[in-house]
């Protein structure tokens, strides 16, 4: 049934002659490359809290996701079904195995910590989330390269990894004492979940005499997102313990910081990332890459912000 599903979508796509393609494509490709940045903003800029909530949700989620996906192997849908062809270039970018979603269970902690966020101040903003979390999680299914399950479980782990963070922010906003253990607690699981990654069996089935699917490529994307997990609490500590900044508002100055950010998380998501995996080779250097995509946000810009703001408020004392 969820093949046929699918099925029915590519026949759709063919009778619009792909019409829809170009912008299901630029949906799913902002939700994993860009789509971090608005909390990041917030967090910058605005409300610490509410961007901390949002990168506590994500980076929690993506680190699940990526152990159930590595756990499941399940292959993409044209592996199952031959008569399935992925639409446009969105098989460049779905490779290795299927469930659960992962461009599904990056934007669901995003869109889904947003939401829950500004419910109470900005509900036009909460919808406008949840409507484009489950566009984004559509459109995974429209480009054929998910089946309905993949999705949806993506969801439902956006909506348990919401729910679980909600909890533990509101005991340690009841207990800060106990923040830096819960960190330490995180921490350690994504050290379990590197060494069950790395030494856990996997499916070695061969078509034509080539592998369907490489684990050693698939756990490179593990390292990665457990990666991102474990640089939440460092990041956490270490702004908290030493940075202690406060955001810097959408005034000239904010304005400017927040387009700094912007361009610094741009040149390391075009021009850095790609040198980590020649230097430490392809675990540990999506690792890097993971855990300094997290620090960049959570870490550097927030020094960057204490440093620049330090500086202002001295020159308006003196002035």
């Amino acid at each position: 049934m969820d093949l046929e599903y699918l099925l029915f979508l590519q026949n759709f796509r063919h009778l619009i002659n792909d019409a829809l393609t170009p912008f299901m494509e630029l949906l799913s490709g902002f939700a994993v490359s860009y789509l971090i940045l608005l909390p990041a903003l917030i967090f910058w800029l605005y409300d610490k809290r509410k961007g901390l909530f949002t990168f506590a949700t994500f980076c929690f989620c993506i680190g699940v996701n990526s152990v159930v996906k590595l756990t499941h192997c399940i292959y993409r849908p044209w592996i199952r079904d031959h008569r399935i062809v992925p639409a446009g270039d969105a098989i460049t970018s779905a490779t290795g195995y299927s469930f659960p979603s992962g461009h599904t269970a990056t934007a669901a902690p995003l869109y889904l910590g947003l939401a829950t966020c500004f419910y109470k101040e900005k509900k036009w903003f909460s919808y406008l989330c949840i409507f484009l979390l489950l566009l984004t999680g559509f459109s995974r299914n429209y480009l054929g390269v998910h089946t309905p399950q993949d999705v949806l479980f993506a969801l439902l782990e956006g909506i348990a990894g919401v729910y679980i963070v909600y909890k533990v922010f509101n005991y340690v906003h009841e207990h800060p004492e106990k923040e830096n253990l819960i960190l330490i607690i995180e921490f350690v699981l994504g050290i379990i979940f590197l060494i069950y990654i790395h030494f856990k069996p996997y499916p070695m089935d061969y078509v034509n005499g080539e592998l369907i699917v490489d684990p050693q490529k698939m756990m490179n994307d593990g390292y990665q997102d457990i990666a991102m997990m474990m640089a939440y609490p460092i990041s956490r500590f270490i702004e908290k313990t030493w940075i202690k900044f406060r955001p810097a508002g959408f005034g000239a100055k904010g304005i400017i910081l927040g387009l700094l950010g912007m361009v610094l998380f741009f040149l390391y998501f075009v021009y850095l990332q790609p040198y980590y995996v020649m230097i430490w080779g392809p675990h540990w250097g999506k690792f890097a890459a993971g855990f300094t995509k997290i620090f960049l946000c959570l870490a550097i810009m927030p020094a960057i912000i204490k440093l620049v703001s330090h500086f202002t408020d001295k020159e308006k004392t003196e002035g």
